[in-house]
């Protein structure tokens, strides 16, 4: 597969996945509303990995460790989002800890997650694309 068409295939599931956490948080399910927001910046981390490498990432699901070598001018507030998403994302995969994490996240907390993620998303969508 051509590295452009890498990119379009992560960029693709990113937006399916920010799109999709939305209707999460509309709908009431706010773990799964943060869950998809690790995953919308995941997808768009590796998007950008191949752009500047041209070869894929390792297979980590850990916002802070893909965003490392990229070389981002990140705030530290939005390095302290990708922090809290990864944390979300590793622990909410164990149905043990769906419950405690669920009562965890409410509406307000999630639509912050949220507003957080598509302003980050949308700055490396930027860098993705110029």
């Amino acid at each position: 597969m051509k590295i452009e068409n890498k990119i379009e295939y992560w960029l693709d599931i990113a937006e399916y996945d920010m799109e999709t956490a939305r209707h999460m948080q509309a709908r009431g399910r706010y773990l799964y509303t943060v869950f998809l927001c690790q995953q919308a910046l995941e997808k768009i981390l590796k998007s950008l990995h191949i752009k500047k490498f041209g070869k894929e990432s390792s297979y980590s699901h850990n916002l802070v460790y893909l965003q490392s070598n990229l070389e981002l001018d990140l705030s530290e507030s939005q390095r302290k989002l990708l922090a809290v998403l990864t944390a979300f994302y590793i622990e909410g995969r164990y149905p043990s800890y769906k419950k405690k994490l669920s009562s965890l996240v409410d509406k307000a907390q999630s639509a912050t997650l949220l507003n957080k993620t598509e302003k980050l998303y949308q700055c490396l969508k930027s860098k993705l694309i110029s």
